[in-house]
């Protein structure tokens, strides 16, 4: 049986706070709603940004979706074909590996979706 894509994203994401000693993050399901339906839309509607269309943040997504947390962040990225790929890529970014590595947050939602110009687009949502 294979994982999905956000299943293993956040086997990874738990794999490198082990390493630094913070606690595995918890799958939420309103920020996994928040994650998916930002990963979808910017596949549909061909855009790569943390801003929406409708010029909703990170922030206003993921309460919309049903967080009420007081710790929020976000991942994203396009065009990485794997789980194992967009990891990678985000471990090499300054900021997106802060945002993983943070040992504040308890959650973590992640969306996946094809389409657009990038043909993947990936979210991650952390909270706590």
């Amino acid at each position: 049986m294979s994982t999905s894509p956000a299943a293993r994203v956040v086997q990874l994401v738990n794999a490198q706070r082990a390493r630094v000693g913070c606690r595995p993050l918890v799958v939420n399901s309103a920020l996994t709603r928040a994650a998916q339906a930002h990963s979808l839309d910017m596949a549909r509607k061909n855009y790569f940004s943390h801003t929406s269309l409708d010029g909703r943040t990170a922030v206003q997504r993921m309460k919309a979706a049903g967080f009420s947390g007081r710790m929020w962040g976000e991942n994203i990225a396009a065009g990485q074909t794997t789980a194992d790929r967009v990891m990678t890529a985000w471990m090499n970014s300054p900021g997106h590996k802060a945002n993983i590595l943070n040992c504040g947050y308890r959650y973590i939602g992640v969306g996946y979706a094809t389409g657009g110009y990038y043909k993947y687009y990936w979210t991650q949502d952390f909270g706590a």
